[in-house]
């Protein structure tokens, strides 16, 4: 399978949760083409029994095509792990270096890396790694979001593809593995306010629905 058919299967896998098609256009988005273009690799895909893709409805994987992504996710997360505790790169550079790396990846030294960080089960940013049989734990985390005022939490899952938003996360220690409390919500859609190693933030309700917490 050609890079650019494996980054389409996990972007679909991605976009889409267990039984939901994706629409052309946000699939289209995700890549940086146009709608036609993805319309083209889509028809691709079916032919190839990766997809099902059914016009003006989106695109659901098949069994095989669900195979496939999980697989490049495996790597690319496995790799993830790797360089963060191997090499020490920062969260906010891992995603991009995996990428570029994910789909070189012999099973052999997938293997080997698995063995070597003890068989993790989640990445730097707090997301799941497919074990070795493709099964991981799929079940989504609370977010900070669905905190009231007064509850702890440890944050177990952060975005993982913008620097930019790693970094200020970084900055305000909002990154897996640290306890937090949320101290107060603002009426009428206004920012949350999260108590972390004794400072005080705040975050926005959109930011704060995407930080997965336990």
């Amino acid at each position: 399978m050609s890079d650019a058919i494996q980054d389409y299967l996990k972007a679909i896998f991605t976009l889409g949760s267990e039984g939901e098609r994706v629409t052309t256009s946000l699939l289209a988005t995700r890549m940086g083409v146009t709608a036609p273009s993805a319309t083209a690799m889509l028809k691709r895909l079916a032919a190839l029994g990766l997809v099902e893709h059914v016009r003006y409805r989106g695109v659901l994987l098949t069994e095989a095509g669900e195979r496939i992504a999980l697989e490049v996710i495996r790597h690319h997360r496995l790799l993830e792990r790797y360089l963060a505790e191997a090499l020490g790169l920062p969260l906010e550079a891992l995603h991009a270096e995996a990428d570029r790396l994910e789909h070189s990846l012999s099973e052999e030294l997938e293997a080997r890396i698995d063995e070597l960080l003890g068989y993790p089960t989640h990445d730097p940013h707090g997301h799941p790694i497919p074990d070795s049989d493709l099964k991981f734990d799929r079940s989504e985390p609370r977010t900070l979001a669905d905190l009231e005022p007064g509850d702890g939490a440890t944050v177990r899952q952060v975005p993982d593809d913008d620097p930019e938003l790693l970094r200020y996360l970084a900055s305000l220690s909002l990154v897996p593995g640290t306890r937090l409390e949320l101290r107060g919500v603002a009426p009428f859609g206004g920012p949350l306010t999260v108590r972390v190693d004794g400072d005080e933030h705040a975050v926005s309700r959109e930011l704060a629905a995407a930080i997965g917490v336990a």
